[in-house]
Formats: structure tokens, sequence, C-alpha cells
């Protein structure tokens, strides 16, 4: 039966030496996020981090935007912030409301306050293998293998099952920076379960609920469970939902050595990365010495 890595608490120690890392720097860095609309969700994500940073020991500046706010807008907002020198990290929160280019927006994004790690600038970077900032969710799974294994990945072969952008690609290249064996898997994968077969550490981010089952896993390997995805929960009542990742997380904890669940997994990290962005962006960008144990 797989040990479960509890996202919550690796987050909390990450954001513990965020804490400790902002009382050793000569000024207090400073998030801005910028939210659009009245999606619910967003409004609870903006506010756990607005508390998160400001516990944390930074500034926290919240900008809301209403439903109706146009592209020329929310793109001078942006550029406003880029030019506030007070300001070291910009988090767009999305998605943005329908009618939006939420790729033209992050573009606006200052590549040294780009905390999200989106913008071209910022991927090229993570490409060259040069210092930048990283997207928070798939360093959060770099993060969360290395709390189970240690240190060290070299060597260990990974599988992402995802391309996206947002996750899949800029994961693998992560990995690839901790001499690790990448493979990319994706919807033409041919074999797909074989291939998954053969991963010391496999990584879903496709958003397909409950896909990666217990056969496709290697014995003792570690799954980084990045989907979450609502699905219906008949057993709770009529019309109630609940959170599963993309792995079938009964059976693949069966034959792992290390799981993440579902929610308390990969989710929280992601914030906790941002915190650490926010730190490293303020000190690349003001100069100072970059503390360690980031």
């Amino acid at each position: 039966m797989a040990e479960r890595i509890d996202g919550k608490q690796v987050a909390a120690d990450v954001r513990a030496k965020v804490g400790e890392a902002v009382k050793t720097l000569p000024g207090q860095p400073t998030l801005a996020v910028v939210l659009v609309g009245e999606d619910p969700a967003s409004q609870v994500y903006v506010r756990n981090k607005v508390r998160q940073t400001e516990e944390a020991g930074m500034r926290s500046l919240h900008h809301h935007l209403p439903v109706d706010a146009s592209q020329d807008e929310v793109e001078a907002l942006i550029s406003r912030l880029n030019g506030d020198d007070e300001v070291d990290g910009i988090l767009l929160q999305l998605p943005l409301p329908k009618g939006l280019d939420e790729q033209r927006a992050i573009e606006c994004i200052a590549p040294a306050k780009d905390v999200d790690g989106l913008t071209e600038a910022s991927a090229g970077r993570l490409v060259l293998g040069k210092d930048g900032l990283r997207p928070c969710t798939p360093t959060g799974c770099v993060i969360l293998a290395k709390s189970v294994l240690g240190d060290d990945l070299s060597g260990k072969n990974v599988v992402v099952i995802g391309r996206s952008i947002l996750v899949g690609k800029p994961a693998a290249l992560l990995f690839l920076a901790e001499n690790c064996t990448v493979t990319i898997a994706h919807s033409r994968t041919k074999d797909l379960a074989a291939l998954c077969r053969t991963a010391d550490i496999l990584v879903p981010a496709v958003g397909r609920p409950e896909m990666v089952k217990g056969d496709w896993v290697k014995p003792g390997a570690v799954l980084i469970d990045v989907g979450i995805n609502r699905i219906d929960a008949p057993e709770k009542g009529e019309g109630k939902t609940r959170l599963v990742g993309d792995a079938d997380f009964g059976d693949c904890e069966k034959v792992a050595g290390h799981i993440t669940p579902v929610p308390g997994g990969v989710g929280p990290m992601t914030i906790a990365c941002l915190l650490r962005n926010t730190v490293i962006a303020a000190c690349y960008r003001r100069g100072w010495a970059l503390p360690s144990g980031l």
C-alpha cells in the first residue's frame, strides 16, 4: 500500500522557508494580484493567496476589475504594475471572463515580475536552462517528488502524461534539469499503459478523471497526480459531486510506493511556490542575495 504524500505539509514547509527567507531580506517583497470578474472559485483562490502572502511576511496588493472590463483596461493595469518599482511580482488570476484574450494579457506582464512563469520569456529561459521564474504547479511536482526520494533525482525515469504549456511541458523540463530521463506522453502515444509502467515518477496532468489505473503503475513508483476533476457523487446524495485526480487513487494506491491524494496533494503546492517565486523575483530585481534554503 502506497504512502500518501501530504501536499499540505510539504507546502507548509515551503511557506515556512519563505517566511524565514523574508526575515533576512533588506526590504519587503510585494505581490500584486489582479482579479477580473466575479468567478467564485477565483475569488476564493485570490483570498487564499492574499492571506498566505501576508502570513509569509510579504506585502499583498489586490486589484479587482469588473467582469465587463475591456482588454485595454486589463492590460493598462498590468502596465501600471510593471512600472511600479514597489511591485516585485504580478499574478493575473485565471481564467479571465469570456471575451478577453488570456495569453495577450499574460504577455503584458514584465518577465522580471512573472511569478507564475507563464510568459514567453520565462518559458524561453526554462528551455535554455537559464535562471528565471518557473511555473508554480510543475515546480511543486518536483518538490513533492524530492520530499520522498531526496534531493538527488538523477537517473530517475519520469513519464509526464500531458503536453500543456501550463503543466506538462514545463514539468518535463524541470525534471530534465534534475538529470532525470523524461518522456512526455499524450493522446497519440501508443500503448500508454506500458510506457507508464516504466516510470519511477509518474505525473498525470491531462484532466481526465481517474484515467490512470493501478496496472499502469510500476510497483513502488512515485505518482504525482496533477489532475483535479469534479465528478458526480450519487453516493453523497442527489446532485452531489466530489473531486478526483487523473489517477484512480484506490487502484493506484495498491501498487505505487508514494502517491499524492486529490485534493491535498499538488494543489497546496501551487500557492507555496508562488510565494517562493515572489521572493526570488524580489531578489533578482533588487539585487538582493538570494536566501539559502529556497
